[in-house]
Order: C-alpha cells, then structure tokens, then sequence
C-alpha cells in the first residue's frame, strides 16, 4: 500500500549534520599498507619506499598530497610532496618516495588539500592560450592570494611588514620566497607595469614555489590513522642458510672451526639444529625406528633430559662458553647464527615434573604423543595452550628465547609455528623485540596459504614457502609471480629452502646432480633468501623408501661424518657472490619472467636501477633443452647489450628480441647472465 502526499503539505528537508563545508577530497588505497592498515608493511633499513594513494576532489580546482613520516621514537613529522604518479590512473594516483634508515616501527600518513593558488594560476594561463585579454578581474584575485600568502610567510618567519625583501635565495629560503611574493605584488599592483608583462610574473615557476612554501592548506583531510612500516634489517629479506647438525661437525667448537670457509663460500646465516639434550625415553633409532639401539643419539627434537631444558646446550656439543664464541665469531665474519626453536619436550623434560600444570594429561593420567597422521613422534610431547597457567607457560619460553639472545643469537628458525596460538607469536615477537630490535624469526610452517600469510602479518621476519613442490615453468612462474606481486611483498618475506631434513623432493631423488643444479639456481636467484641443508652439496638422493620424501639413514636419528667437500659448494659461491654484487638479486618484486620457447626452459630477469640480471634454467634434468629466450622492449634494456655468465666466466652479445639459448644437463644447466649497459651504450 502506498500514500501520495496532498500539493500543500510541509516537507522537512534535513541539512547536513557538518558543524562546517562537508569534505571536498577523496584519499583512498594509499600504499604500503597490509589489510587496510591492520597489520604494517615491511621493509629493510636503507629502504626506498614507494608510498602511494588515490587522491581527488569534486570539482576542476587543483589539489597537493604530501607524505608525512617519522622513524622510532621521533615526535616531528617529516614531509615529502607526493606527485601524479601516470596518466593511466587518470591523474587520481599519487606517489613519492620515504627513506627508512634503521630498525625499528615507522609511520606516515598521507595529506591532500586544495591549490587556491595553482588553480588560479592554471585558469589565468588557459584564459591566456585561449586569447582573452582583459584579465584585470582575475589579477585582482591574484593579488588577493599573494597577500594572503605573504601575511602567513611573515607570521612564520616573524618578520616587519617593511622588512628586507632580498633576503635568501629565490623560493630555496623562507626569506627569499618572501621576497619574490613581495616583489609579486609590487608588479601587479603597479599601473605602468604592461599586462603582459604582469601575466609573465603571474605565471613564474619561481613565484609558484614560492606561493607552495607558504601555501594556505585549505579543505585540508588526511587518512583516518597513520599507518605502520615495520623495518628490520637486512637479514631479514636477504641471505645465503646453511643448515646443519652440530653434532656431525665436532659440536660447537667444530662449528666455529668451519666458520671462515662458510663466510667464504658466502654464506650469511649458518643455522643449527636444536643443541639441547635429548631425552632418553622412546629415544627414536635409526631411520626413526621405534627402539633406539645402544649409541644411538636420538632425535634433536625430542628436547630435555635429566641434565636440562630448553635453555641448555646437549653436554657433547659444548658450553655456554662455545656458544657464545661460536656466536661471536660469527659475527666478526658479519654472519649469523640461527637457532631452532621447537616447543616440544622429551618425556624427561624437567618442566614435565617441575610444570605438569603445562601439560594436558588423559582421564588415565597419561600423556598423549605428538601426531601429524601419518607422522607420529612418539618420543615429543607437546605443552597445554589451554592451561589455566597459560601466562607463566608463555613467560617461560620468553624467557628460553631471551636467554639465547643473551648469548649471542640473532635468528630464530621456529618449528610449525601454525600449531601454536597467533596470539602467543605476536606477544613474543614484540616482546624480544622490546629487548633487541635486531632479532629475526623465520617461520617453518608448510600448511595452508592463509595461515602462512598471518604469521608473516603478525610479525615473522621470513617465512618457509612452496617452492620445494613447485618444479615445473607452469608452477613457479605462477607461484613467485604471486608472491612477488599480489599483495603478499609488502609483509611475507619468502626464503626458498632448497632441501630440509624433512623434505627430499622426487624431482631430486630422481634427476642427480643437474636437477640439484638447476634448484639451486632457481633458489639463490629468485628469492633475496634461501637455504641449503648440508646433504644438498653431495647430492644426497636416496629416499628411506619409495614414495617418501624422508632420506635414508636421515641425519635426524644419526650422526654423519660431515666436511665441507661437497661437489656443489663451488657452484654454491658463484652464486653467493652474483647475489653480493649484484643489487637486483636481492630482491623478489623485481621478478620479470621471459617467454622461453620451451616449457622445460625458464627464464626469468631481475632489475634494479641500472643493474640487471637474466637467467635461463633448464629444468630437465636428463636431457639437452634449446630454444629462444625473447627480451621484451618492456624490460627497458638497450636493442643489443653484452652478457657475462657468472657461472662460467663466459660473455655472449644479447638483444632485445629472441636469443638462443642450449642447455645440457652435466656441461651447463644453467645462464646467470649480467648485463653490461654501460658496454651496450658504447656499442
């Protein structure tokens, strides 16, 4: 049923609830910002970011934005001005750049206002290329906003009506912005001055400057709350891992004796498996039998025996004392330690008697063993989340990770964090970083895709990825372009590992040496960080059983005679050097795949400012693959330019277009390429 009301009766029209003009500009999407501002972005210290947003109004009147931004602990607000970023975006995007020079929470904000001034000036300058002529109103207006201007210029810098007005530089000084504003003024208001004349001073850049120095920021609005830049160092996005098993190398002691060679091969980070004592009961044998022989050590992350905990070091890998020499030489080399940290206890765990309060128990009073169908961990027992004693269960393993920290380490590699609580992680991680700003976490949890992704927004400083499974061009064009380009950069720092102790991939059982070649290619030169475990240099293949991604005779339940001697590790240095010198390796947003006219080649580019690098990866591991690798005019390269291979030393004249490329599993599996602009420029 509907109602028509009469001709004569009162309609109440409400006004706007604004206490002044409703609001002229629109800023909206401004970037770096993860989930609307929820979580920060991240960056390293030395940072150029790029901050950016959707800035416009109602209207034809012109508009300035401007990034504000200050670093830790500052009170004052620095200011860069923001500009149209391209004509694609219909002038409504606007970009500049901050700088982050250190560690620690940064913030910005983005402001917009309208130009009275610059709108003005556009209209008298379309007038004027229209042909109108009579123009004396709009000068009039003109003088207008230049008195204003010069009345806040003197407020600010406090000076006389009558005061010098040849102070300064130009629009470079306060005094001298002034003084152009003044001389403004003079001239327009001057009857013998010639109009055109006036339209020349009118229409200066210097006097815009000038006018901008002390602009009136009129309707002006800003984003609703700062957003958040988290900073870490440059560990965190870059760096070479070798992972390993202290007690295969001489303990601690024999650690730090291999130091100089792994920072010579290039490595950054050398990270161990947990160093803590083993408990005794349901002690795993050899290739994780059930019942452990005698002599059999145990898996290291079965943690505490009778001896210690999660805070003590395994009595036949060594001392607090080599612990901190161990760390201390590691950072004489400008390398760093990580440490595992896995939040599991043996059955002889002091904290099982000494806590049990931490523990849940079943109706019979026993404890339930870890489980991750079909792996079982009979020997690990996992800690209660849910105990009502759950505060001083979490300052406990503050107090584990402090300790360490304590002692030197500066990376913490953590054992399936998405089986514990976000909210744990992100109590922590602000917690130590309260202490040591300088301490990275990296993430080892291989689940699903959004659990990954809170644990990086919640503040794990890397995160372990999918690259192992992705083989194929499909997959890995297809995966790294997402984490390089749909949201993922701006907070989820990959590391490609290329091998764990867990994960020995069928593509590696099955291809030798070249398909070891070809991954540790793909891993060094796609992500900023990536890592190898120690059997990865000699190749090791040999799974515990068909269909298993588990080794034979896994270094998990034994110890191995380990030396630095593996056939891969001089490729390993190549490699390591090309990502030192090389500036667009390390990074991962940069990524720039080639069409290869062959699916069993990839190819891929990376630049960053004048440096750039192509590789071409044969990914089958058995046979000869050739084909055309095409550099598009897009890539920005010279029509012909010169290449060095930084595996061989070799040089080949590249263009832009198609290049042949012949890769043969045992003579090259693979092209790192750098460019030599400077050379092509000369060509």
């Amino acid at each position: 049923m509907s109602s028509t009301a009469s001709p004569d009766a009162t309609v109440e029209i409400r006004a706007p609830a604004h206490a002044g003009p409703p609001r002229r500009i629109v800023i909206q999407r401004p970037s770096p910002a993860v989930d609307g501002g929820r979580y920060p972005a991240k960056r390293c210290a030395g940072d150029r970011v790029r901050v950016a947003a959707d800035v416009f109004r109602d209207g034809h009147d012109l508009i300035r934005a401007v990034v504000r931004w200050r670093g830790p602990g500052e009170r004052h607000w620095r200011q860069t001005p923001l500009r149209a970023a391209d004509e694609e975006s219909g002038g409504v995007r606007w970009e500049g750049e901050i700088e982050v020079d250190r560690p620690g929470p940064w913030q910005y904000t983005i402001e917009a206002w309208t130009d009275s001034f610059g709108t003005w000036r556009d209209e008298l300058a379309r007038k004027l290329a229209a042909g109108q002529h009579d123009l004396a109103g709009e000068l009039s207006e003109g003088m207008l906003h230049l008195e204003a201007a010069a009345g806040r210029a003197r407020e600010r810098l406090g000076a006389e009506p009558d005061g010098d007005a040849s102070r300064g530089d130009g629009a470079q000084t306060p005094g001298g912005a002034l003084a152009l504003i003044d001389h403004a003024l003079r001239e327009l208001s001057d009857p013998a001055v010639p109009e055109s004349a006036k339209h020349d001073v009118a229409l200066g850049d210097e006097l815009a400057a000038a006018m901008e120095r002390f602009a009136e920021r009129r309707d002006l609005v800003c984003i609703e709350r700062p957003l958040t830049i988290e900073v870490d160092r440059l560990r965190a996005r870059f760096g070479a891992w070798y992972e390993l098993f202290p007690r295969s190398w001489g303990g601690l002691p024999g650690v730090t004796a291999q130091l100089p060679r792994l920072a010579e091969l290039g490595f950054d980070v050398v990270y161990l498996t947990p160093i803590h004592p083993i408990g005794h009961t349901n002690r795993k044998g050899r290739d994780n039998a059930l019942v452990a022989a005698p002599g059999d050590p145990g898996s290291p992350w079965a943690i505490g025996d009778e001896t210690g905990g999660h805070d003590a070091i395994h009595t036949g890998l060594g001392t607090a004392e080599d612990m901190r020499a161990l760390t201390s030489s590691a950072a004489e080399l400008g390398m760093d330690i990580a440490l595992d940290l896995a939040i599991q206890c043996s059955a002889d765990h002091p904290w099982l008697t000494e806590h049990p309060e931490w523990f849940h128990r079943r109706p019979d009073g026993t404890l339930k063993y870890a489980e991750n169908p079909p792996k079982r961990y009979q020997d690990i027992y996992n800690v209660n989340w849910d105990s009502p004693a759950w505060r001083s269960l979490w300052q406990a393993l503050l107090d584990v990770v402090l300790h360490w920290v304590d002692l030197g380490v500066r990376v913490f590699r953590v054992d399936n964090p998405h089986t514990k609580p976000f909210a744990f992680w992100s109590w922590l991680i602000d917690e130590v970083h309260a202490r040591d700003r300088d301490v990275i976490f990296l993430a080892e949890a291989f689940t699903r895709r959004s659990l990954m992704q809170h644990l990086a927004k919640l503040g794990f400083s890397q995160s372990y990825t999918y690259f192992t499974w992705k083989n194929s061009r499909a997959e890995l064009t297809e995966y790294v372009t997402e984490l390089a380009t749909a949201g993922e950069q701006e907070y989820l720092r990959p590391n490609f590992f290329a091998n764990t102790p867990d994960i020995l991939h069928e593509y590696l059982q099955l291809g030798g040496r070249p398909a070891f070649e070809a991954r540790l290619v793909l891993a060094a030169t796609l992500s900023p960080s990536y890592g190898i475990y120690s059997g990865f240099e000699h190749c090791e293949n040999v799974p515990v059983a068909p269909g298993s991604e588990e080794y034979l005779h896994s270094e998990k339940y034994e110890r191995h005679d380990r030396a630095l001697d593996g056939p891969l590790l001089a490729m390993a240095a190549q490699l390591n050097a090309a990502r030192r010198a090389h500036p667009a390796l390390r990074r991962l947003e940069n990524v720039f795949f080639l069409e290869a006219a062959n699916d069993e080649l990839i190819a891929y580019a990376k630049r960053d400012g004048a440096d750039s690098v192509i590789c071409a990866v044969n990914l089958d591991p058995h046979r000869m693959q050739r084909g055309l690798v095409t550099i598009p005019p897009a890539l920005g390269l010279p029509a012909q330019f010169p290449v060095r291979d930084l595996l061989t030393g070799e040089r080949w004249q590249w263009q832009t277009g198609g290049n042949y490329v012949e890769l043969e599993p045992g003579v090259r599996q693979a092209h790192v390429l750098a460019v030599d602009e400077t050379e092509a420029e000369r060509v």
